[in-house]
């Protein structure tokens, strides 16, 4: 099973994907990196995607009645030229992990790009 260097290269394979990151949202720092970063930096990307992905998480309002677990899956923005993926990655350990995809809107397929960001999540194991 891939580590985080491979899921995060598995990841700009993505068609349109322009950089992606692991981010632990609980701090806030970037656990790796690839590509590019919208802001330049990713580890300032990270901040600014931890309080987004902190808002929707711990929000009764997006929680499934049905579900224990965290209720949010992933987060999708979009701008005029690109698109945001934020996939949570279930880990066994308590932890709080998202992958952050930024994906070109001209080039990439969002649904594609989601259901493919998902898998490498599941994927992912840290150790």
């Amino acid at each position: 099973m891939p580590g985080i260097d491979e899921c995060l290269s598995q990841a700009m394979t993505i068609a349109g994907a322009r950089g992606v990151s692991l981010i632990d949202w609980s701090s806030g720092l970037t656990l790796g990196a690839s590509g590019h970063s919208p802001t330049g930096d990713h580890e300032a990307t990270a901040a600014e995607a931890t309080d987004l992905v902190r808002a929707a998480a711990d929000s009764p309002t997006f929680a499934d009645p049905d579900d224990a677990g965290t209720p949010v899956r992933d987060i999708i923005v979009t701008s005029d030229r690109s698109y945001h993926l934020l996939c949570f990655v279930g880990t066994v350990f308590d932890s709080r992990l998202a992958l952050h995809l930024w994906l070109d809107r001209a080039e990439g397929n969002l649904a594609t790009a989601r259901f493919r960001l998902q898998a490498i999540a599941e994927e992912l194991v840290l150790g």
